[in-house]
C-alpha cells in the first residue's frame, strides 16, 4: 500500500534526523556539563516514537500492553501496571492496600506504615494522602538504608505495612524486611524507582515485596519520558491497582474490549440496578493515571538496552569509587548492602564530621566547574514545609537523617558518562582539596 511506502520514507528520515541532530560529540573539559543523570537513546527510540504516533493511538494501547508483559518478564513478576509516573505508581500501590476487597487486610485511616524520612517526598506522600500514619526509622550513613533492628522496633499493634525505597539503587536488607513482615502479617511495598536492575541474593529488587514501584522519568535507569509502573505477583493486588489507575472502575476489560468476564449485564453492585453495565461500575475512589502508547513505544526500545545501561552504571561507579577512595578520611563513600548487587542511580558521598570544609563549599566548587550534584532528595522530610505538621511517629531519633540532610550529596554514574567525564570529575575533587591546602593521603 502507498501509505506503507510513505511510512518507511518517514522513518528513514527520522533515522537521518537523529544522526544529524543527536550525533555524539567528544567531551570538552571545563566547557561541557557533567550531568548527574539524563536520557540515553539513539535512533531506535525516535523511530519507535514516530512509528507509534503515525498509528495515532493516543492513549494506552498495543505498545502499553506489550511493554507491561515484557517488563514483568524482565523482573520475574506476574504483572506490571503502567502509570504516568513513579510518583503515581507509589500512589496507586498504597491506595491499593486501602481497598475493601482485601477484607481484613485492608488498610484503614490511622493504620501505620513504616518508612524513612531520608528520601523522596512521594514515597511518603501517598501514606499521608490515604490518611495512614508514617512511622519513621533512622538510616545509616554508607548504605543510607534503615537498619533491620530499627524496623523491628518500629512495629506496633497498629502497623500494617512497610514502604521504603532502595536508596539510590542500594537495596535495603530485603531478607530481614520480608522476615519482619511475615512474622507480623505486614504488607511490603518496595519503592524501586531508583534501583531498577539492582539485585539482592541474586534476585531483582522489585520482585520481593507484595508490590513494587518503578519510575521511567528521564533521570532514571530507563525512560519513556514521564512514566512508571506498579509490579506485583499477586493477582488480586494487580486487579485492584488497575482499578485505581483506571478511574476506580470495577471492570478490567482492556481498552476497546467489552465483556471479558462474560457477565457484563448480569451482576449487582452497591445500590445500582441489577444488571447495570459493568463497564461503568466504580469500586474505588480512583484516578486516570495511564500512559500514552507513544510513551510505551519508547519504553519498549529502552527496555532492550536496560541490561547494558545497568552494566555501564556499575562500571562508572567502580571507576569513581577507586579514584575517590584516597579521600576516605574526608568523605564517607557508599557501601553496598550485604548480599546485594546494586544498579546505582548515583554515587553518594557524605562529608565526614569535623572537616574544615562543608558540603555546601564542596558542591558549589563542583557546580562552578560544571559538575552537577544533587542532595539526597528531601534530606529529612519532617523538616520540609509540607511535612512538618503531618501525623506521624518516630522510632528513636533521626540523628543520622539530619546528618545526611546537612552533609550528603551525589554525583552521576549514568550511562551517558564516559571515562573522560569521570577523569574530569576526579580531577576536580583533587583540585578542591589542593586549592584549600588540605592534607591529601600519601602526600
Amino acid at each position: 500500500m502507498k501509505y506503507e511506502e510513505t511510512k518507511k520514507e518517514i522513518l528513514d528520515l527520522v533515522k537521518k534526523y537523529y544522526q544529524e541532530k543527536f550525533h555524539e560529540k567528544p567531551f570538552i573539559p571545563n566547557a561541557d556539563i557533567v550531568r548527574y543523570s539524563g536520557r540515553v537513546f539513539d535512533e531506535k527510540e525516535l523511530v519507535s516514537l514516530v512509528d507509534s504516533s503515525l498509528d495515532f493511538w493516543l492513549t494506552a494501547g498495543p505498545h502499553a500492553e506489550a511493554f507491561e508483559n515484557e517488563f514483568a518478564e524482565y523482573l520475574g513478576v506476574e504483572d506490571s501496571i503502567l502509570v504516568n509516573s513513579g510518583s503515581s505508581a507509589n500512589l496507586v500501590a498504597v491506595s491499593a492496600l486501602t481497598s475493601p476487597k482485601l477484607l481484613d487486610r485492608q488498610l484503614n485511616p490511622g493504620d501505620e506504615v513504616i518508612t524513612v524520612a531520608a528520601g523522596f517526598p512521594t514515597t511518603v506522600a501517598p501514606i499521608v494522602q490515604n490518611r495512614l500514619v508514617p512511622v519513621f526509622c533512622d538510616i545509616e550513613p554508607g548504605t543510607y538504608n534503615a537498619l533491620p533492628e530499627n524496623i523491628e522496633r518500629a512495629v506496633s499493634p497498629k502497623t500494617r505495612a512497610i514502604f521504603m525505597a532502595h536508596t539510590l539503587g542500594n537495596p535495603f536488607d530485603l531478607a530481614a524486611v520480608i522476615d519482619i513482615a511475615k512474622r507480623n502479617n505486614l504488607w511490603v511495598i518496595e519503592d524501586n524507582c531508583d534501583a531498577l536492575g539492582s539485585k539482592f541474593n541474586g534476585k531483582f529488587t522489585g520482585s520481593f515485596g507484595d508490590m513494587a514501584t518503578v519510575s521511567f522519568y528521564p533521570a532514571h535507569h530507563m525512560t519513556m519520558g514521564e512514566g512508571g509502573s506498579v509490579v506485583t505477583s499477586n493477582e488480586d493486588l494487580a486487579r485492584i491497582a488497575r482499578s485505581f489507575r483506571d478511574w476506580g472502575r470495577d471492570c478490567y476489560c482492556a481498552s476497546g474490549e467489552d465483556n471479558t468476564c462474560g457477565r457484563r449485564f448480569t451482576q449487582q453492585f452497591g445500590q445500582l440496578p441489577a444488571g447495570y453495565d459493568h463497564k461503568f461500575v466504580y469500586s474505588h475512589i480512583g484516578y486516570n493515571l495511564k500512559v500514552t502508547d507513544m510513551q510505551a513505544a519508547i519504553g519498549r526500545a529502552q527496555l532492550k538496552k536496560l541490561p547494558g545501561f545497568v552494566a555501564k552504571r556499575k562500571e562508572n561507579f567502580a571507576l569513581i569509587y577507586a579514584a575517590l577512595k584516597k579521600f576516605e578520611d574526608r568523605l564517607i563513600l557508599p557501601v553496598a548492602t550485604k548480599n546485594s548487587d546494586p544498579s546505582w542511580f548515583g554515587f553518594l558521598l557524605s562529608v565526614r564530621k569535623d572537616q574544615p570544609f562543608t558540603r555546601t563549599q564542596l558542591v558549589q566548587y563542583l557546580n562552578n566547574n560544571k559538575i552537577h550534584t544533587r542532595n539526597l532528595f528531601a534530606g529529612n522530610l519532617l523538616r520540609q514545609p509540607a511535612f512538618i505538621n503531618i501525623e506521624h511517629r518516630v522510632v528513636g531519633d533521626l540523628k543520622n537523617t539530619d546528618f545526611i540532610m546537612n552533609n550528603t550529596f551525589f554525583i552521576g554514574v549514568y550511562p551517558g558518562l564516559g571515562k573522560p567525564e569521570i577523569d574530569y570529575v576526579v580531577e576536580k575533587f583533587t583540585d578542591f582539596f589542593k586549592l584549600n591546602k588540605w592534607h591529601l593521603p600519601g602526600k
